[in-house]
């Protein structure tokens, strides 16, 4: 559907229970149509692209009168004019009231049949033949792969081989277990030597010396291996259960293979069902020959249990890591044999597991809402991140702004030693700065006009601390990526600094004049609370907690959005708007957010259509971009002659013209957003603009980058230029990218956790995993377990209402 550049498609696992149950003859009523659709909408299941601009141009016809045709000619401008005509009549047709609902009668169908597809019939067919983009909508609807007779006849046999392999290992499993059970019973009732118990013991042996996490990854699982898993689960959890007819060893074993295979694999759904697992055989009856009842204590080896335990919170990366923060594990009830109560261990680790979740709620989940303009001194202290940082850097060094001794362009990411103790990294033009944990700033590379804030103009080689009169702690950095360098920095309290190039007044200080040290911003700023700030080309810009915009420096083109092309040199309101969010500044243009990320308004210079109008005229006030009506955008960036948009789903736009548009070609021309189309599968986070190439983190950690790559800017390992369409920056696999920073001819990205915006993963072991399995477990396990706390006993089998 996204192929027809009005809807995109991404339809969520968790969604599917609700819409496998849905009747197609829903959408033969307009009113169930609309109401499915705008569920899609709601869920953020389909978005809705802005149009593009409608190409009326058609072929270039000579002059009949002068120029000679031959027939062959004439023939080829007929089919030109054609071929113009139909693709114009395509257009407006899309655009008819009969073609929307079409569309959206065919998305809905197309969600309820994925729905039913993964459901029910992908559970057939091994991973190498689905493709799980399909599965999340990327494939368009009704449109099937071409086959030919040969590839069908592979396919074919392929299955066929699939459907042996898995018969073969389910028939095996299904017999290993029968014999297992019925060893256990023989053993029992023979007195005779259990082969059972050495299996499992061997089996945990091998589980035992895998990495940690090695089963986490279920994508990189066939899908046979998954049911094969699932499988030994399902035995392991009868067979540590009492009533399973194993010995005691066989059970507690059983129990210890179940908690090994549940940490290796990650997720929170299989650490749930142990702790059900053990909860349950806690409260188990049982009676005796004589028919008493008894209830039978399930145990397990206190000393595997810990470092199991223990290995599933280094592996998570959690704090305070060294030892287990349960009050139940200070003093355990071990016995001789080094075993303790199933229960124990089961409440141990839900408190370990409710750690966990805490510790990465409070560290991992940082940052406000990027438009919202909350106060900056409520939660300064808290976004302050401590700790070494991992910091990768590439691109030029031709003024040491990688603070690398030798001077030669950088082609691949290089781990720095220069940053490690910054939580946020600034890359500007031929300069370098980072924000240290205790709110300083360091700075290196070129020093000409002062723009290092050094004191002089000198070039520095390594990172040198700046000094702030009066001193405060930084908490933000822009600095600009063309002209003759300036800077601005954004303190915890929410005042301005700024220092460098002076001229047109994009400094603030009421002229022109080159300032080497920060000083601060006054003027109609003072006593207010500023909570963002850009630095362009020429102009500077800055976002109140209000939402008030103000802007200063050069006005020409209109930059400044305030109807004229006067400079500004102290900071200037924008009346045109308010509540604004946040603001970006380029070379001749700016661009604004509203704090509900609604709007973004575009004024200043609009050659090569980079302010996303649909023309190329000067905009001397805010305009408003109606392309992305009905969006909600994150993060706006502006380059030089072009433009960029990240919307709340994590799809990015971009207008403008050059390679950073990513589309493939150097010379196109986007007069209005453009979906960046490589990167529609990936979920976007953060976004960065240079002077003339991006970078874009996604979800997953990874890095993209694309346009000018003459100083090895995009991290490919080589020098050519431009990068047409983004490419994955080499060399980062592993690495957990939290932030990015594109300079004029460099790059940055580093690991550290942002203060501008939440970092919240899709899946973190035993704590986050959004998918649906893990939610109808959760329901389970709280429905069995929370009813009859608000009686004065305790449910079975807690002990106390602790």
């Amino acid at each position: 559907m996204a192929g027809n550049g009005h809807l995109h498609t991404k339809f969520g696992e968790h969604f599917h229970s609700s819409w496998v149950l849905e009747d197609c003859e829903i959408i033969t009523m307009p009113s169930g149509m609309d109401g499915c659709y705008e569920r899609l909408l709601t869920n953020k299941e389909v978005t809705e692209l802005p149009l593009q601009a409608i190409n009326l141009r058609g072929p270039t016809l000579p002059d009949f009168d002068n120029d000679g045709i031959t027939a062959d000619e004439q023939e080829h401008l007929i089919n030109a004019l054609l071929a113009s005509q139909l693709n114009l009549a395509k257009t407006v047709c899309s655009l008819s009231n009969f073609s929307k609902s079409l569309r959206k009668r065919l998305v809905v169908l197309q969600r309820i049949y994925t729905a039913v597809s993964v459901k029910h019939h992908n559970k057939f067919m091994s991973s190498t033949q689905i493709d799980k983009s399909e599965l999340i909508g990327s494939r368009q609807p009704g449109k099937l792969p071409e086959k030919t007779g040969v590839v069908a006849a592979s396919e074919s046999e392929s299955q066929g081989n699939t459907a042996l392999l898995e018969l073969g290992v389910k028939t095996g499993l299904s017999l290993l277990f029968s014999l297992l059970k019925q060893n256990w019973m023989l053993a029992g009732q023979l007195k005779q030597f259990c082969i059972c118990n050495d299996i499992i013991q061997t089996a945990i042996s091998v589980v035992s010396s895998f990495p940690p996490l090695s089963l986490a990854n279920e994508a990189k699982l066939t899908h046979l291996g998954v049911d094969s898993l699932n499988e030994v689960n399902k035995f392991l959890r009868q067979a540590a259960s009492p009533q399973s007819g194993a010995d005691l060893d066989g059970q507690r074993l059983a129990s210890e293979l179940m908690i090994s295979l549940a940490a290796q694999r990650g997720s929170l759904c299989y650490v749930l069902e142990w702790v059900d697992m053990a909860l349950h055989t806690s409260v188990t009856v049982l009676c005796d020959q004589k028919g008493q009842t008894k209830t039978p204590a399930g145990k397990i080896n206190w000393n595997f249990f810990t470092n199991i335990v223990t290995q599933m919170i280094k592996s998570v990366g959690a704090r305070g890591s060294s030892t287990l923060t349960s009050m139940f594990a200070r003093n355990p009830p071990v016995d001789d044999n080094g075993l303790v109560p199933l229960y124990l261990a089961a409440v141990v680790l839900l408190e370990e597991l409710y750690s966990l979740a805490a510790d990465y709620e409070s560290n991992c989940c940082l940052g406000p809402d990027e438009n919202s303009n909350n106060s900056l001194t409520s939660n300064s202290n808290n976004n302050m991140g401590t700790g070494s940082c991992d910091v990768y850097i590439w691109g030029s060094n031709s003024s040491h702004q990688l603070a690398e001794d030798r001077q030669e362009k950088i082609l691949a990411p290089k781990q720095a030693t220069s940053f490690t103790d910054c939580h946020q990294i600034e890359a500007g033009q031929f300069c370098s700065f980072g924000i240290h944990t205790e709110g300083s700033v360091s700075a290196c590379g070129k020093g000409s006009y002062g723009r290092l804030g050094l004191g002089d103009s000198n070039n520095q080689t390594t990172p040198k601390k700046l000094n702030f009169e009066p001193n405060r702690k930084i908490k933000k950095i822009s600095s600009s990526k063309g002209s003759d360098g300036h800077t601005l920095a954004m303190s915890t309290d929410g005042e301005i600094y700024s220092w460098g190039d002076g001229d047109y007044g994009k400094l603030g200080h009421g002229s022109s004049c080159t300032v080497k040290y920060p000083k601060i911003v006054l003027g109609p700023l003072a006593g207010k609370i500023v909570k963002c700030v850009a630095a362009g080309y020429r102009h500077s810009a800055a976002v109140t907690e209000d939402g008030e915009l103000y802007t200063w420096g050069e006005g020409d083109y209109g930059r400044l959005g305030h109807g004229c092309s006067n400079s500004k040199s102290f900071p200037t309101r924008v009346t045109e708007i308010s509540s604004v969010g946040q603001v970006s500044c380029g070379g001749s243009h700016t661009m604004a957010v509203s704090q509900d990320g609604k709007h973004i308004w575009s004024f200043g210079g609009g050659d090569n259509g980079k302010l996303g109008h649909g023309d190329t005229s000067k905009q001397y006030k805010p305009k408003l971009i109606e392309a992305f009506a009905g969006l909600y955008i994150r993060k706006v960036a502006c380059g030089s002659q072009a433009s960029m948009a990240l919307t709340s789903t994590g799809q990015l736009y971009a207008w403008g013209c050059g390679s950073c548009l990513g589309c493939g070609s150097e010379d196109f021309t986007a007069l209005r957003p453009r979906l960046v189309e490589d990167l529609q599968s990936k979920r976007i986070v953060d976004i960065s603009f240079g002077d003339s190439h991006c970078l874009a983190l996604s979800h997953d950690s990874e890095v993209y980058a694309w346009g000018n790559n003459a100083m090895g800017q995009c991290g490919q390992g080589h020098a050519q230029s431009p990068i047409t369409r983004p490419k994955k920056v080499l060399g980062l696999e592993g690495v957990n990218v939290h932030q990015i920073s594109a300079g004029t001819s460099h790059s940055v990205a580093w690991n550290s956790l942002p203060t501008d915006r939440h970092v919240v993963a899709w899946h973190r072991p035993f704590c986050v995993d959004l998918q649906e399995a893990t939610f109808a477990t959760l329901r389970s396990f709280l429905e069995h377990y929370c009813d009859g706390f608000d009686q004065d006993k305790p449910p079975k089998p807690f002990t106390t209402k602790q």
